[in-house]
């Protein structure tokens, strides 16, 4: 079984392919398949698959499909803890959590993102502290294979970049099987009527594609 160190490069190539396609990442192509061909076939190959797309999609038509998918469609949504807890209360103490956990481990998050973002945790996982990354991407499991399900249904490019972050992680177990169910039976959770919102502005910044 592979460690949480012998992950960190591949984590460093997803959570740059899952950010907004910046003009940057075209000049980090190289590396990226590099990186992709060191890797074990289930984690590499589909990295490959989305470089080749990557490779002949022009910047702008790849920058309107990423904005398509993971901006207009809830179902695809990049941020954790959406799945599991909607746009209610316990959401605001789930960002906190992972919060907490960046600064535990001395990652400061850039305030203009949301600190349970696909990429965002992914960086981390590469850089800050690895086992740590790894555990909440394991407790976002259900979440995490929702998303990659809902990518495959879309036959968005994307989903390859989704099965290249499952096969770093643990299977599926029993228990992730009846969550994925469940949250694609019931959707995320709803708040109640009149309540406040599930969290304090300062810990609600909006917008994608910030980098720790």
């Amino acid at each position: 079984m592979r460690t949480h160190a012998e992950h960190t490069a591949a984590w460093q190539a997803q959570s740059l392919l899952l950010g907004y396609p910046e003009h940057d990442l075209l000049n980090h192509r190289p590396l990226l398949h590099r990186i992709a061909a060191s890797q074990p076939a289930p984690i590499g190959h589909p990295l490959q698959q989305f470089l080749d797309h990557l490779d002949t999609t022009p910047p702008l038509a790849l920058a309107a499909d990423y904005v398509a998918t993971f901006d207009h469609r809830k179902k695809c949504s990049l941020y954790l803890t959406y799945y599991a807890y909607g746009d209610t209360r316990k959401r605001g103490m789930a960002l906190l959590r992972f919060k907490h956990a960046y600064q535990t481990s001395g990652m400061r998050l850039d305030d203009s993102e949301l600190p349970d973002h696909l990429a965002v945790v992914l960086e981390f996982a590469a850089t800050g502290d690895a086992a740590v990354g790894q555990r909440l991407l394991t407790e976002h499991r259900a979440g995490l294979e929702l998303l990659r399900l809902a990518l495959h249904q879309d036959t968005s490019p994307w989903a390859s970049v989704l099965d290249s972050v499952s096969a770093t992680l643990p299977p599926l177990v029993g228990r992730d099987h009846e969550a994925v169910a469940r949250l694609a039976a019931q959707g995320p959770p709803e708040e109640d009527v009149g309540l406040a919102p599930f969290a304090p502005p300062e810990y609600m910044p909006v917008h994608p594609g910030a980098r720790l």
